[in-house]
Protein backbone atom coordinates (compact mmCIF):
# COMPACT_ATOMS: atom_id res chain seq x y z
CA UNK A 1 0.00 0.00 0.00
CA UNK A 2 1.38 3.52 -0.62
CA UNK A 3 0.25 6.84 0.49
CA UNK A 4 1.04 10.22 -0.67
CA UNK A 5 3.38 11.62 2.35
CA UNK A 6 4.42 9.98 5.45
CA UNK A 7 1.38 10.28 8.50
CA UNK A 8 3.67 11.25 11.16
CA UNK A 9 7.40 12.31 11.42
CA UNK A 10 9.40 10.91 14.20
CA UNK A 11 10.84 12.12 17.02
CA UNK A 12 13.98 11.12 14.90
CA UNK A 13 13.08 13.57 12.18
CA UNK A 14 12.78 16.44 14.05
CA UNK A 15 16.56 15.67 15.64
CA UNK A 16 17.54 15.59 11.87
CA UNK A 17 16.16 18.55 10.69
CA UNK A 18 17.16 20.60 13.44
CA UNK A 19 20.71 19.29 13.22
CA UNK A 20 20.87 20.18 9.49
CA UNK A 21 19.16 23.63 9.07
CA UNK A 22 22.49 25.58 8.80
CA UNK A 23 24.49 22.19 6.12
CA UNK A 24 22.00 22.37 3.57
CA UNK A 25 23.27 23.98 0.28
CA UNK A 26 21.88 27.35 -0.90
CA UNK A 27 19.28 25.89 -3.26
CA UNK A 28 17.90 23.14 -1.53
CA UNK A 29 15.35 25.47 0.93
CA UNK A 30 13.17 26.73 -1.99
CA UNK A 31 13.99 23.25 -3.64
CA UNK A 32 12.46 21.66 -0.99
CA UNK A 33 9.36 24.23 -1.56
CA UNK A 34 8.89 23.53 -5.01
CA UNK A 35 9.31 19.59 -4.29
CA UNK A 36 6.23 20.30 -1.79
CA UNK A 37 4.12 20.70 -4.35
CA UNK A 38 0.71 18.59 -4.57
CA UNK A 39 0.82 18.12 -8.35
CA UNK A 40 4.00 16.69 -8.53
CA UNK A 41 3.49 14.25 -5.78
CA UNK A 42 0.19 13.12 -7.09
CA UNK A 43 1.77 12.73 -10.46
CA UNK A 44 4.07 9.89 -8.31
CA UNK A 45 1.65 8.43 -6.55
CA UNK A 46 -0.34 7.91 -9.67
CA UNK A 47 2.07 6.76 -11.63
CA UNK A 48 2.50 4.03 -8.56
CA UNK A 49 -0.79 3.09 -8.03
CA UNK A 50 -0.99 1.41 -11.28
CA UNK A 51 1.70 -0.87 -11.09
CA UNK A 52 -0.83 -3.37 -9.51
CA UNK A 53 -4.73 -3.18 -9.44
CA UNK A 54 -4.68 -2.59 -5.46
CA UNK A 55 -1.66 -0.94 -4.82
CA UNK A 56 -3.18 2.00 -2.98
CA UNK A 57 -5.58 0.26 -0.43
CA UNK A 58 -3.90 -3.56 0.05
CA UNK A 59 -0.23 -4.38 0.76
CA UNK A 60 2.54 -4.17 3.68
CA UNK A 61 3.42 0.28 4.02
CA UNK A 62 5.39 1.10 0.93
CA UNK A 63 7.45 3.94 0.39
CA UNK A 64 5.73 7.11 0.04
CA UNK A 65 5.19 9.10 -3.08
CA UNK A 66 6.95 12.30 -2.11
CA UNK A 67 9.97 10.13 -0.94
CA UNK A 68 10.23 8.39 -4.32
CA UNK A 69 10.02 12.06 -6.35
CA UNK A 70 12.54 13.48 -3.78
CA UNK A 71 15.16 10.38 -4.09
CA UNK A 72 14.90 9.89 -7.99
CA UNK A 73 15.53 13.66 -8.29
CA UNK A 74 18.33 13.27 -5.67
CA UNK A 75 20.01 11.01 -7.75
CA UNK A 76 20.34 12.74 -11.33
CA UNK A 77 21.17 16.06 -9.27
CA UNK A 78 24.42 14.29 -8.34
CA UNK A 79 24.45 12.23 -11.50
CA UNK A 80 24.84 9.19 -9.32
CA UNK A 81 23.91 5.51 -9.63
CA UNK A 82 20.88 3.91 -7.48
CA UNK A 83 23.71 1.84 -5.45
CA UNK A 84 25.42 5.21 -4.71
CA UNK A 85 22.24 7.12 -3.85
CA UNK A 86 21.54 4.42 -1.30
CA UNK A 87 24.78 4.95 0.09
CA UNK A 88 24.87 8.68 0.15
CA UNK A 89 21.38 8.83 1.43
CA UNK A 90 22.15 6.27 4.27
CA UNK A 91 25.15 8.13 5.56
CA UNK A 92 23.98 11.69 5.38
CA UNK A 93 21.81 13.81 7.21
CA UNK A 94 21.31 16.36 4.61
CA UNK A 95 20.17 14.09 2.47
CA UNK A 96 17.67 12.15 4.33
CA UNK A 97 16.12 15.58 5.21
CA UNK A 98 15.47 16.50 1.92
CA UNK A 99 14.52 13.28 0.70
CA UNK A 100 11.92 13.07 3.61
CA UNK A 101 13.80 9.44 4.48
CA UNK A 102 14.40 11.26 7.77
CA UNK A 103 15.55 8.29 10.77
CA UNK A 104 13.39 5.83 8.53
CA UNK A 105 14.93 3.10 6.67
CA UNK A 106 16.89 3.88 2.99
CA UNK A 107 15.10 1.86 0.32
CA UNK A 108 17.54 -0.49 -1.41
CA UNK A 109 19.05 0.59 -4.87
CA UNK A 110 16.78 -2.46 -7.11
CA UNK A 111 13.64 -0.98 -5.07
CA UNK A 112 14.40 2.37 -6.60
CA UNK A 113 15.54 1.32 -10.14
CA UNK A 114 11.89 -0.26 -10.24
CA UNK A 115 10.58 3.21 -9.10
CA UNK A 116 12.13 4.79 -11.95
CA UNK A 117 10.82 1.80 -14.34
CA UNK A 118 7.19 2.57 -12.74
CA UNK A 119 7.12 6.37 -13.78
CA UNK A 120 7.68 6.25 -16.75
CA UNK A 121 8.55 8.54 -19.40
CA UNK A 122 5.01 10.41 -20.01
CA UNK A 123 4.93 10.98 -16.16
CA UNK A 124 8.48 12.21 -16.08
CA UNK A 125 6.87 14.84 -18.96
CA UNK A 126 3.99 15.61 -16.57
CA UNK A 127 6.31 16.80 -13.66
CA UNK A 128 8.62 18.69 -15.91
CA UNK A 129 5.73 20.30 -17.22
CA UNK A 130 4.28 21.57 -13.70
CA UNK A 131 7.71 22.45 -12.79
CA UNK A 132 7.74 24.60 -15.54
CA UNK A 133 4.51 26.32 -14.71
CA UNK A 134 5.89 26.72 -10.28
CA UNK A 135 8.64 28.55 -12.27
CA UNK A 136 6.73 30.74 -13.58
CA UNK A 137 4.38 31.42 -10.78
CA UNK A 138 7.44 32.41 -8.89
CA UNK A 139 8.23 35.53 -11.27
CA UNK A 140 11.16 33.79 -12.40
CA UNK A 141 10.06 33.62 -16.50
CA UNK A 142 7.87 35.33 -18.54
CA UNK A 143 8.52 33.76 -21.34
CA UNK A 144 9.83 37.17 -23.48
CA UNK A 145 12.33 35.31 -24.87
CA UNK A 146 13.20 32.00 -26.27
CA UNK A 147 16.65 29.89 -27.32
CA UNK A 148 16.46 26.94 -28.61
CA UNK A 149 19.61 24.77 -29.54
CA UNK A 150 19.98 20.12 -30.16
CA UNK A 151 22.74 17.73 -28.33
CA UNK A 152 23.41 14.73 -28.51
CA UNK A 153 23.01 12.26 -25.33
CA UNK A 154 25.27 8.84 -26.50
CA UNK A 155 23.41 5.51 -25.45
CA UNK A 156 25.67 3.24 -23.15
CA UNK A 157 27.48 1.79 -25.84
CA UNK A 158 31.15 0.65 -26.63
CA UNK A 159 32.56 2.02 -29.99
CA UNK A 160 31.12 -0.08 -32.54
CA UNK A 161 32.89 -1.84 -35.18
CA UNK A 162 32.26 -4.77 -37.32
CA UNK A 163 34.11 -7.69 -35.50
CA UNK A 164 33.03 -6.58 -31.62
CA UNK A 165 29.43 -6.49 -33.06
CA UNK A 166 30.13 -10.46 -34.20
CA UNK A 167 31.86 -11.02 -31.26
CA UNK A 168 29.04 -9.98 -29.29
CA UNK A 169 26.58 -11.70 -30.98
CA UNK A 170 28.46 -14.68 -30.51
CA UNK A 171 28.77 -14.22 -26.97
CA UNK A 172 25.46 -13.61 -25.72
CA UNK A 173 23.85 -16.46 -28.21
CA UNK A 174 26.69 -19.21 -27.03
CA UNK A 175 25.92 -18.21 -23.10
CA UNK A 176 21.68 -18.15 -24.11
CA UNK A 177 22.37 -21.86 -25.15
CA UNK A 178 25.18 -23.03 -22.12
CA UNK A 179 21.84 -22.05 -20.30
CA UNK A 180 19.59 -23.84 -22.16
CA UNK A 181 21.95 -26.88 -21.96
CA UNK A 182 22.21 -26.48 -18.19
CA UNK A 183 18.17 -26.90 -17.92
CA UNK A 184 17.33 -29.32 -20.44
CA UNK A 185 20.60 -31.38 -20.42
CA UNK A 186 21.97 -33.10 -23.67
CA UNK A 187 19.07 -33.71 -25.52
CA UNK A 188 18.59 -32.41 -29.27
CA UNK A 189 21.28 -30.28 -30.53
CA UNK A 190 24.32 -30.23 -28.91
CA UNK A 191 26.08 -27.46 -27.67
CA UNK A 192 29.74 -26.28 -29.69
CA UNK A 193 31.24 -23.50 -28.09
CA UNK A 194 33.17 -21.30 -30.68
CA UNK A 195 33.86 -18.57 -28.99
CA UNK A 196 37.65 -19.02 -28.64
CA UNK A 197 37.73 -19.07 -32.30
CA UNK A 198 35.70 -16.16 -32.55
CA UNK A 199 37.97 -14.16 -29.91
CA UNK A 200 40.72 -14.86 -31.68
CA UNK A 201 39.60 -14.42 -34.99
CA UNK A 202 38.39 -10.68 -33.27
CA UNK A 203 41.85 -9.91 -32.11
CA UNK A 204 43.23 -10.84 -35.47
CA UNK A 205 41.12 -8.30 -37.37
CA UNK A 206 42.16 -5.50 -34.72
CA UNK A 207 46.09 -6.04 -35.50
CA UNK A 208 45.52 -6.55 -39.33
CA UNK A 209 43.37 -3.29 -39.13
CA UNK A 210 46.30 -1.26 -37.79
CA UNK A 211 48.26 -2.34 -41.24
CA UNK A 212 47.74 -0.55 -44.33
CA UNK A 213 50.03 -2.53 -46.39
CA UNK A 214 47.75 -4.75 -49.15
CA UNK A 215 49.38 -7.92 -47.39
CA UNK A 216 47.77 -6.92 -44.45
CA UNK A 217 44.21 -5.72 -45.95
CA UNK A 218 44.30 -9.63 -47.75
CA UNK A 219 44.64 -10.80 -44.08
CA UNK A 220 41.91 -8.48 -42.61
CA UNK A 221 39.64 -10.25 -45.26
CA UNK A 222 40.07 -13.52 -44.81
CA UNK A 223 40.24 -12.92 -40.86
CA UNK A 224 36.48 -11.45 -41.31
CA UNK A 225 35.63 -14.66 -43.70
CA UNK A 226 36.68 -17.20 -40.60
CA UNK A 227 34.67 -14.48 -38.24
CA UNK A 228 31.27 -14.50 -40.73
CA UNK A 229 31.74 -18.16 -41.33
CA UNK A 230 31.81 -19.22 -37.18
CA UNK A 231 28.98 -16.54 -36.23
CA UNK A 232 26.95 -18.20 -39.31
CA UNK A 233 27.53 -21.57 -37.48
CA UNK A 234 26.43 -20.22 -34.27
CA UNK A 235 23.06 -18.61 -35.45
CA UNK A 236 22.24 -21.58 -36.82
CA UNK A 237 22.75 -23.80 -33.67
CA UNK A 238 20.67 -20.98 -31.86
CA UNK A 239 17.97 -21.40 -34.29
CA UNK A 240 17.84 -25.02 -33.56
CA UNK A 241 17.81 -24.54 -29.71
CA UNK A 242 14.92 -22.60 -30.33
CA UNK A 243 12.97 -24.61 -32.41
CA UNK A 244 13.78 -27.75 -30.33
CA UNK A 245 12.04 -26.03 -27.06
CA UNK A 246 9.28 -25.05 -29.55
CA UNK A 247 9.11 -28.76 -30.02
CA UNK A 248 9.67 -29.80 -26.58
CA UNK A 249 12.49 -31.91 -27.39
CA UNK A 250 14.40 -29.88 -25.24
CA UNK A 251 12.57 -29.18 -21.89
CA UNK A 252 12.67 -29.36 -18.04
CA UNK A 253 11.61 -30.84 -15.68
CA UNK A 254 9.62 -28.38 -13.87
CA UNK A 255 7.41 -25.69 -14.52
CA UNK A 256 9.66 -22.69 -13.27
CA UNK A 257 12.45 -23.85 -14.92
CA UNK A 258 10.46 -24.74 -18.73
CA UNK A 259 9.41 -20.42 -17.84
CA UNK A 260 13.07 -20.17 -17.97
CA UNK A 261 14.06 -22.04 -20.67
CA UNK A 262 10.87 -20.16 -22.62
CA UNK A 263 12.48 -17.22 -21.83
CA UNK A 264 16.25 -18.05 -23.49
CA UNK A 265 14.19 -18.99 -26.27
CA UNK A 266 12.91 -15.51 -26.36
CA UNK A 267 16.18 -13.71 -26.25
CA UNK A 268 17.63 -16.57 -28.98
CA UNK A 269 14.75 -15.43 -30.99
CA UNK A 270 15.15 -11.99 -30.33
CA UNK A 271 18.79 -11.96 -30.99
CA UNK A 272 19.23 -13.20 -33.85
CA UNK A 273 17.79 -11.66 -36.11
CA UNK A 274 19.91 -8.74 -35.10
CA UNK A 275 22.93 -10.90 -35.55
CA UNK A 276 22.33 -11.62 -38.80
CA UNK A 277 21.82 -7.83 -39.77
CA UNK A 278 25.26 -7.32 -38.32
CA UNK A 279 26.75 -10.52 -40.67
CA UNK A 280 24.77 -8.64 -43.73
CA UNK A 281 25.95 -4.83 -43.12
CA UNK A 282 29.55 -6.53 -42.47
CA UNK A 283 29.79 -8.54 -45.74
CA UNK A 284 28.25 -5.37 -47.83
CA UNK A 285 31.48 -3.78 -46.24
CA UNK A 286 34.13 -5.47 -47.09
CA UNK A 287 32.91 -7.46 -50.07
CA UNK A 288 31.37 -4.61 -51.68
CA UNK A 289 33.00 -1.71 -49.60
CA UNK A 290 29.49 -0.71 -48.77
CA UNK A 291 29.08 1.56 -45.71
CA UNK A 292 26.37 2.50 -45.60
CA UNK A 293 23.54 -0.44 -45.60
CA UNK A 294 20.11 -0.06 -44.72
CA UNK A 295 18.96 -0.76 -41.20
CA UNK A 296 22.95 -0.34 -39.83
CA UNK A 297 23.13 -1.59 -36.52
CA UNK A 298 25.74 -0.19 -34.26
CA UNK A 299 24.55 -1.98 -31.25
CA UNK A 300 22.88 -5.41 -30.47
CA UNK A 301 22.08 -3.86 -27.09
CA UNK A 302 20.57 -0.62 -27.97
CA UNK A 303 19.55 -1.23 -31.79
CA UNK A 304 17.65 2.13 -31.96
CA UNK A 305 21.14 3.87 -31.20
CA UNK A 306 22.04 6.55 -34.36
CA UNK A 307 24.67 7.54 -35.94
CA UNK A 308 25.01 11.16 -35.66
CA UNK A 309 27.84 13.65 -36.92
CA UNK A 310 27.35 17.32 -35.76
CA UNK A 311 30.75 19.06 -37.42
CA UNK A 312 32.70 18.72 -33.56
CA UNK A 313 36.06 18.85 -34.22
CA UNK A 314 37.38 17.00 -30.79
CA UNK A 315 34.33 14.34 -31.12
CA UNK A 316 32.98 14.07 -34.93
CA UNK A 317 30.85 11.08 -35.10
CA UNK A 318 28.50 10.38 -31.77
CA UNK A 319 26.75 7.19 -31.22
CA UNK A 320 22.88 8.27 -29.61
CA UNK A 321 19.94 10.34 -29.98
CA UNK A 322 19.36 14.06 -31.03
CA UNK A 323 18.11 15.92 -28.19
CA UNK A 324 16.17 19.59 -27.97
CA UNK A 325 16.42 21.97 -25.55
CA UNK A 326 14.48 25.46 -25.33
CA UNK A 327 15.17 27.79 -22.56
CA UNK A 328 13.37 31.05 -21.02
CA UNK A 329 14.66 33.94 -19.17
CA UNK A 330 16.82 32.77 -16.12
CA UNK A 331 17.73 29.69 -18.10
CA UNK A 332 14.55 27.79 -16.95
CA UNK A 333 14.22 24.68 -19.60
CA UNK A 334 10.75 24.89 -20.90
CA UNK A 335 10.74 21.96 -23.33
CA UNK A 336 13.02 18.87 -23.97
CA UNK A 337 12.16 16.36 -26.86
CA UNK A 338 14.18 13.92 -27.67
CA UNK A 339 13.70 12.25 -31.32
CA UNK A 340 13.76 8.48 -32.47
CA UNK A 341 15.02 9.70 -35.81
CA UNK A 342 17.09 12.73 -36.05
CA UNK A 343 15.69 15.70 -37.87
CA UNK A 344 16.75 18.61 -39.03
CA UNK A 345 17.20 21.87 -37.00
CA UNK A 346 15.10 24.08 -38.93
CA UNK A 347 12.59 22.18 -39.06
CA UNK A 348 11.74 22.25 -34.89
CA UNK A 349 11.97 25.57 -34.84
CA UNK A 350 8.32 26.75 -35.45
CA UNK A 351 6.92 23.67 -33.09
CA UNK A 352 9.55 25.05 -30.52
CA UNK A 353 7.69 28.52 -30.84
CA UNK A 354 4.19 26.73 -30.40
CA UNK A 355 5.29 25.00 -27.19
CA UNK A 356 6.64 27.50 -25.57
CA UNK A 357 3.19 29.69 -26.16
CA UNK A 358 1.38 26.73 -25.09
CA UNK A 359 3.65 26.60 -22.08
CA UNK A 360 4.28 30.12 -20.97
CA UNK A 361 1.42 31.11 -22.57
CA UNK A 362 2.47 33.87 -24.67
CA UNK A 363 4.64 34.17 -28.26
CA UNK A 364 8.06 35.22 -27.40
CA UNK A 365 9.03 38.97 -28.23
CA UNK A 366 13.01 37.44 -29.26
CA UNK A 367 13.31 34.07 -30.64
CA UNK A 368 17.26 32.93 -31.13
CA UNK A 369 18.94 29.76 -31.92
CA UNK A 370 22.00 28.91 -34.37
CA UNK A 371 22.19 29.27 -38.27
CA UNK A 372 21.16 25.52 -38.15
CA UNK A 373 17.72 26.71 -37.37
CA UNK A 374 17.50 29.26 -40.43
CA UNK A 375 15.62 29.45 -42.94
CA UNK A 376 13.48 32.30 -44.91
CA UNK A 377 10.08 30.15 -44.42
CA UNK A 378 11.14 29.89 -40.60
CA UNK A 379 11.91 33.45 -40.27
CA UNK A 380 8.65 34.43 -42.04
CA UNK A 381 6.33 32.43 -40.05
CA UNK A 382 7.71 33.12 -36.76
CA UNK A 383 7.16 36.96 -37.93
CA UNK A 384 3.33 35.79 -38.80
CA UNK A 385 3.15 34.39 -35.15
CA UNK A 386 4.08 37.25 -33.57
CA UNK A 387 7.71 36.89 -33.11
CA UNK A 388 9.34 40.53 -33.07
CA UNK A 389 12.67 39.95 -33.37
CA UNK A 390 13.78 36.57 -34.64
CA UNK A 391 17.66 36.69 -33.91
CA UNK A 392 19.02 33.47 -36.16
CA UNK A 393 22.25 34.03 -38.61
CA UNK A 394 21.95 33.15 -41.80
CA UNK A 395 25.40 32.40 -42.73
CA UNK A 396 25.71 32.20 -46.78
CA UNK A 397 23.47 35.75 -47.25
CA UNK A 398 24.33 37.20 -50.09
CA UNK A 399 22.37 40.26 -49.11
CA UNK A 400 24.29 43.57 -48.45
CA UNK A 401 20.84 44.67 -46.18
CA UNK A 402 20.84 40.92 -44.05
CA UNK A 403 24.13 41.50 -43.44
CA UNK A 404 23.30 45.16 -42.45
CA UNK A 405 20.86 43.30 -40.00
CA UNK A 406 23.15 40.78 -37.99
CA UNK A 407 25.34 43.72 -37.37
CA UNK A 408 22.52 45.53 -35.51
CA UNK A 409 22.74 45.60 -31.74
CA UNK A 410 19.50 44.10 -31.13
CA UNK A 411 21.05 41.25 -33.24
CA UNK A 412 24.40 41.00 -31.73
CA UNK A 413 22.99 40.81 -28.09
CA UNK A 414 20.13 38.21 -29.14
CA UNK A 415 23.09 36.13 -30.53
CA UNK A 416 25.11 36.52 -27.16
CA UNK A 417 22.43 35.57 -25.14
CA UNK A 418 22.05 32.57 -27.55
CA UNK A 419 25.49 31.27 -26.65
CA UNK A 420 23.83 30.71 -22.67
CA UNK A 421 22.54 27.37 -24.69
CA UNK A 422 26.13 25.87 -25.02
CA UNK A 423 26.51 26.72 -21.45
CA UNK A 424 23.54 25.14 -19.69
CA UNK A 425 23.86 22.22 -22.56
CA UNK A 426 27.41 21.55 -21.05
CA UNK A 427 26.31 21.74 -17.67
CA UNK A 428 23.24 19.30 -17.76
CA UNK A 429 26.02 17.05 -19.52
CA UNK A 430 28.81 17.44 -16.34
CA UNK A 431 26.32 17.93 -13.42
CA UNK A 432 23.45 15.35 -14.43
CA UNK A 433 24.80 13.06 -16.85
CA UNK A 434 23.54 13.74 -20.26
CA UNK A 435 26.18 13.26 -22.03
CA UNK A 436 25.66 9.41 -21.93
CA UNK A 437 22.51 7.49 -21.07
CA UNK A 438 22.65 4.96 -18.80
CA UNK A 439 19.43 3.77 -18.71
CA UNK A 440 17.93 0.81 -21.48
CA UNK A 441 15.93 1.28 -24.46
CA UNK A 442 13.69 4.37 -26.07
CA UNK A 443 12.29 4.33 -23.04
CA UNK A 444 14.93 4.78 -20.76
CA UNK A 445 16.57 7.68 -23.17
CA UNK A 446 13.62 9.37 -22.25
CA UNK A 447 13.55 9.06 -18.48
CA UNK A 448 16.96 10.04 -18.46
CA UNK A 449 16.96 13.04 -20.26
CA UNK A 450 13.83 14.05 -18.55
CA UNK A 451 15.02 13.35 -15.04
CA UNK A 452 18.38 15.08 -15.83
CA UNK A 453 16.29 17.92 -17.15
CA UNK A 454 13.92 18.24 -13.96
CA UNK A 455 17.30 18.04 -11.46
CA UNK A 456 18.63 20.97 -13.61
CA UNK A 457 15.71 23.20 -13.27
CA UNK A 458 15.37 22.59 -9.62
CA UNK A 459 18.40 24.02 -9.01
CA UNK A 460 18.40 26.77 -11.14
CA UNK A 461 14.92 27.50 -9.89
CA UNK A 462 16.26 26.96 -6.34
CA UNK A 463 19.35 29.72 -6.72
CA UNK A 464 17.13 31.75 -8.42
CA UNK A 465 14.59 32.62 -5.37
CA UNK A 466 17.28 32.81 -3.16
CA UNK A 467 19.20 35.90 -4.99
CA UNK A 468 17.61 39.25 -3.30
CA UNK A 469 14.61 40.59 -5.58
CA UNK A 470 15.14 44.03 -7.18
CA UNK A 471 12.33 46.57 -5.26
Amino acid sequence: MIEMRRAQRSFGDGLIAAEVDDLREDWMAHADQVLADEALVAAVYEALGKRHPKSKSRGRQGTPAEVVLRLLILKHIRNWSYDVLEREVRANLVYREFTRVGAGKTPDAKTMGRWGLALGADVIKQIHTRMVTLAQSHGLTEGRRMRVDTTVVETNIHYPTDSSLLGDGVRVLTRAMKKITAIAGKVGTKLRDRSRSVKLRVLDIARAARSKAKQGQEKLKRAYGQLLNSTSRVVGQAKRFSREIAAGVKRAADILQQLALAGLRDQLDAMVPLVRQVMKQTRARIVRGDTRSDGKLVSLFEPATEIIRKGKAGKPTEFGKMVKLQEAENQIIVDYEVYGRRPNDADLLIAAIETHHARLGRIPHLVAADAAFYSAKNEAAAQARGVKRVCIPNRSTKSAERRRQQKKRWFRRGQAWRTGCEGRISVVKRRHGLNRCRYKGDAGMQRWVGLGVIADNLITIGRALTKPRAP
